[in-house]
């Protein structure tokens, strides 16, 4: 049975309260199933909340403070905790949050930035600020902060989805940093190909017409719920979960990626564009032909 002692407060509050739920579930004797009884919320769901890998909805909380008689308390604070988990991000990219750590796949089309979830830092800061916000340093230190948070998905002990990132061409070429931190930048993504945790293909420059290019996507699919689709926009981010359109958004996907280079033939790229920032050259534009 969980102690007072056992609760971490130095913890993030998605982990504190998932703690504190945890140890009034074991102080009230009760197992995952038993708390759930009467709710429309699976066992995983509730475990994942205990863990600080999930919000509270706040029907699952009046559910949960009404079978451990806890006057309220689970209701009164998944809020802070929702607030707590998207810090630095948009409200509109709180579904993506939770969606991200519970996928097994991810497809992802770029074709004006670097993901999110493999920039650097610098190259994150350069995102956030091009916009020139009326806000506090700390404001954007933040939201820089929170995209290197989502990039821990990526780390060793951690248990990894299948990330597969289509990129196009012109972020290689493109320098919105200085060429030290363009190539530390493209470097980074080239490690994590290299270390199997990322799937890597480039969009040539002159491709021509092909699927998705009126804006960016993000699949994510799930062992335990339907796929999820997401797109945004500079303000703006929407979320898809009907299953007809997200078949549509995977199919116009499969397309692209069949225009896309091989990932092998993209790691050399993304390798030799490095080298050519660390030398100071602006690094070619691919030429298609060249690859015959």
């Amino acid at each position: 049975m969980a102690t007072r002692k056992e609760i971490d407060g130095s913890e993030g509050v998605p982990q504190f309260y998932g703690s504190e739920l945890r140890f009034k579930r074991e102080q009230a004797g009760l197992t995952i199933e038993k708390l759930l009884d009467g709710s429309y919320y699976g066992i995983t769901y509730l475990s994942e909340i205990e863990r600080g890998y999930r919000r509270m909805p706040s029907d699952l909380a009046q559910h949960v403070d009404q079978v451990l008689a806890t006057d309220g308390f689970f209701a009164r604070h998944c809020e802070d905790v929702r607030k707590a988990r998207r810090k630095g991000h948009a409200e509109y990219f709180e579904r993506v949050l939770d969606a991200e750590k519970r996928a097994e796949v991810i497809a992802q089309w770029s074709p004006t930035v670097f993901p999110g979830l493999l920039q650097t830092k610098s190259y994150a800061r350069a995102v956030v600020c091009a916009e020139r916000l009326p806000e506090l340093p700390e404001e954007t230190e933040a939201k820089v902060n929170a995209r290197l948070e989502r990039a821990q998905l990526f780390e060793a002990n951690r248990r990894t989805p299948q990330y597969w990132t289509i990129l196009n061409e012109s972020l290689l070429r493109q320098p919105i940093l200085s060429p030290e931190l363009m190539a530390e930048q493209l470097d980074h993504i080239a490690t994590l190909i290299k270390r199997g945790r990322i799937l890597a293909q480039v969009l040539p420059w002159n491709a021509g017409a092909h699927a998705l290019m009126l804006g960016n996507a993000m699949i994510l699919d799930f062992a335990d719920a339907p796929p999820l689709f997401y797109t945004e926009s500079q303000h703006h981010g929407h979320t898809v979960d009907d299953p007809g359109l997200v078949k549509q958004y995977r199919r116009s996907y499969d397309l692209l990626r069949a225009a896309a280079l091989p990932p092998g033939v993209t790691l050399t790229l993304i390798e030799e564009a490095a080298e050519d920032y660390r030398n100071g050259l602006q690094p070619p534009r691919l030429d298609r032909r060249n690859l015959a």
